[in-house]
């Protein structure tokens, strides 16, 4: 895979997290200030191990870093409806 490939799922998986933690403001409260996030999703070794060295080149003396293990990816949705009822009505009744 091309590091701009890698690039993309990694800018889809940050998208991905940052509604998660939305969902789920418990979790950011553990995250310390100015700490360096790793997203390692479990089910992409090659992006998991591209976003490792990232991480490793990136990371700044004494900040705390946070591995985030990435169990599992739901399957992309297009709407957030979650539930619909239509009524179809014919004529002028």
């Amino acid at each position: 895979m091309s590091e701009r490939e890698l690039i993309e799922k990694n800018m889809n998986l940050t998208i991905e997290f940052s509604k998660y933690i939305f969902e789920h403001p418990d979790l950011e409260d553990k995250i310390p200030k100015g700490s360096q996030v790793v997203l390692l999703p479990e089910n992409d070794k090659e992006l998991c191990e591209y976003n490792l060295m990232i991480a490793e080149k990136q990371r700044e003396k004494e900040q705390p870093v946070v591995y985030v293990k990435i169990k599992k990816l739901l399957a992309p949705r297009l709407s957030r409806v979650s539930k619909a009822e239509l009524e179809v009505r014919h004529g002028l009744n």
